[in-house]
């Protein structure tokens, strides 16, 4: 951590220039995107949404199986986030989960999980897990209802009208630091086999092919006191630097956050259970559960991704439940 970030956090409590300034708790959307090197953002409004080759939509963090405050039905608003989906006007290609699907890892919930997903238009879902997902058995059931197809402990990469996506896990064999609870878990790691399979994976390809990575735990350390980031990550940007268009989805913390970094932007999400303290503003990460219920819904939410030929920066839309 730089000194300039250090002194910030020490006179803010949080690391505020870094993060709070670029976070997002209002309940209307706002459409990201990167020029120059500078992230600029406008409101969504009707007939606002630009015309792309395609478009997919991540949701992250749906925790079935959670049934405490400030969220006692979390399946509801999980089903809620797929109905936003299918009414989008142009259906999205496919859906991109980023894990922590349940809250247990129990049958019943992954269960639940899919028959939700079920009545979502778009027929192909993407997957990664949390450490909610695979905690109790080192992700087996896990890989058995979403592994199909992955490689080694359930990476992945596939192509897309030229646009090449990886996914990573990175909340097998987490390393144990201050953080506790849900979301502090310890810093995420990807692992030597994991790391030479993506040195592979990308090194055929063109410098100029855009690269949307996916992962539950930040590629960036964003809170290292709550474990909120991976420990080998820099390892495994250093194999994406020569491209010249790289996007980093995430989840694990809740909240939405953003930082540019050279040619990576990172994006974390809402979850569609409940939201989490900004970092550093709580004794530990975990649930708000303070959050009045009709207030709830504008701190949960999803995310749709349009991706625009000629070169130009993946457009981003952050969208509320309420």
């Amino acid at each position: 951590m730089s000194d300039e970030v250090k002194n910030e956090k020490e006179s803010n409590g949080v690391e505020r220039r870094s993060f709070l300034k670029c976070m997002a708790w209002a309940g209307t959307g706002l459409v990201w995107a990167m020029n120059a090197g500078v992230l600029t953002s406008c409101s969504l409004l009707p007939g606002a949404k630009q015309k792309g080759v395609f478009s997919f939509v991540q949701i992250s963090d749906s925790h079935i199986g959670f049934n405490k405050e400030p969220n006692q039905n979390v399946t509801k608003t999980f089903q809620e986030a797929v109905d936003r989906i299918n009414a989008l006007e142009e259906q999205p290609a496919f859906l991109i989960h980023t894990g922590d699907i349940t809250q247990l890892s129990t049958p019943d919930q992954f269960d639940t999980a899919t028959q939700v997903l079920k009545s979502a238009k778009a027929s192909q879902v993407y997957y990664v897990p949390g450490e909610h997902d695979v905690f109790s058995d080192d992700g087996k059931i896990y890989l058995e209802r979403y592994g199909k197809g992955t490689q080694g402990q359930g990476w992945q990469s596939f192509d897309y009208q030229g646009v090449h996506f990886i996914g990573l896990i990175n909340v097998l064999n987490l390393k144990q630091g201050s953080g506790t609870g849900l979301g502090g878990s310890g810093f995420g790691q990807l692992g030597n086999d994991q790391l030479q399979w993506l040195e592979k994976d990308v090194k055929g390809l063109s410098s100029s092919t855009p690269i949307v990575v996916f992962a539950h735990i930040p590629l960036w350390t964003i809170y290292p006191e709550w474990g909120w980031g991976t420990e080998d990550s820099a390892q495994a940007l250093s194999y994406l630097k020569r491209f010249g268009s790289i996007t980093v989805l995430n989840g694990h913390i809740h909240q939405i956050l953003q930082k540019v970094e050279g040619n990576v932007t990172f994006h974390t999400a809402r979850s569609t259970a409940f939201p989490q303290p900004a970092p550093g503003t709580a004794p530990a990460p975990g649930p708000m559960k303070d959050v009045p219920a009709d207030k709830l819904r504008s701190l949960l939410g999803l995310r749709e991704i349009t991706y625009v030929s000629n070169n130009s920066p993946l457009a981003i839309v952050d969208s509320a439940l309420g």
